[in-house]
């Protein structure tokens, strides 16, 4: 067996919990800068996951005294306000990746990255986002989501409804598909949970561990968002051998192979009708769940995910004129 490379210091931020906590499965340590009252973008990582020791919290005003390998941003604010805020003149010579979680927010097609660095690498999670941000000059790279299945985890779909995980559905509106679900609701039996889940009639926030379980209750999980990247519920629920209905945008058409692992469609109608099919023949909701969850785990599987971020990681300090002396590994703090 060749040699493990001794592992890379990572200074990152805290922006999705579910994505952050699978990342940190690269057997790296992840600094994560935070600030008093956790605001956006630089919160603690909590206590939500069993991180492992090898994430760390670090403060804004602590970073310049540290050694780092890899600076690995995950949202514009940080980007564009903490290299020349935060960062020591040698820290801003360290390998910059970028994760983009999302397609463009702004016009779909001609939107052009700010990340704009020849000597960096743009990191898209799906081929989706990739081909529709113009991404300029940067190099770029796919790396498609990694998840944990969570243990002992087996699809009931006792509950005769289905299931939808969003956040704040109200608040993003119809680019999340607040009026699709409302839509749908008042044909089919829909519950929602996520953070002000409340505020349109759903159950509320189920913690994040709790979510792949939760969901295996339910005789099905409906994606109703209209334009956002592949979001970690969907294949959390197919992990968990639940089948899928949603709309046929962005990746969902590459993931969900119509009465096989689920149903995608444009066509609110035909939806609803899949959903009453499955409502009225639960062994054809676990038949499909069970190719979802197969296919879950051969495209999703974290050990794929971690080769993924391993290679990068590699690539990009390799040439790095200097590393830092690796830390042994500790609790988080």
């Amino acid at each position: 067996m060749p040699d493990m490379p001794a592992p890379l210091n990572i200074l990152t931020w805290h922006v999705h919990g579910n994505y952050l906590y699978y990342l940190t499965q690269v057997p790296h340590h992840f600094w994560i800068v935070t600030k008093p009252g956790n605001p956006p973008g630089y919160a603690h990582p909590g206590t939500g996951f069993p991180w492992g020791a090898n994430v760390h919290a670090i403060s804004y005003d602590e970073v310049k005294g540290h050694d780092f390998d890899c600076v690995l941003f995950q949202s514009r604010g940080p980007y564009e306000q903490d290299v020349t805020g935060m960062l020591s003149p040698a820290q801003r010579d360290l390998p910059r990746v970028y994760i983009e979680h999302d397609p463009p927010q702004g016009h779909p097609t001609d939107t052009r990255h700010w990340f704009q660095e020849p000597a960096g690498t743009l990191v898209h999670v799906t081929a989706f986002n990739a081909l529709m941000w113009d991404s300029g000059e940067t190099p770029t790279r796919v790396i498609e989501h990694g998840v944990l299945p969570a243990e002992g985890v087996v699809y009931g779909g006792d509950t005769e409804s289905g299931i939808v995980v969003v956040n704040h559905l109200v608040q993003r509106g119809r680019r999340l598909g607040a009026d699709v679900f409302e839509q749908v609701r008042q044909q089919v039996p829909l519950d929602l949970i996520g953070m002000d889940a409340e505020r349109a009639g759903g159950i509320g926030e189920v913690s994040n561990m709790q979510v792949q379980p939760f969901v295996a209750q339910y005789r099905f999980f409906f994606n109703p968002i209209r334009y956002t990247s592949l979001g970690l519920a969907v294949i959390e629920a197919m992990m968990a051998g639940v089948p899928v209905v949603g709309l046929a945008t962005t990746e969902m058409t590459t993931l969900i192979k119509n009465e096989v692992t689920g149903y995608v469609d444009t066509r609110i109608d035909r939806l609803v009708d899949v959903m009453h099919t499955l409502l009225n023949n639960r062994e054809l909701a676990r038949e499909w769940g069970e190719a979802g969850r197969i296919e879950a785990l051969r495209r999703f599987g974290i050990q794929r995910f971690v080769r993924d971020w391993m290679a990068l990681f590699a690539e990009v300090t390799q040439s790095s004129p200097s590393r830092s002396t690796p830390r042994p590994l500790e609790l988080a703090s």
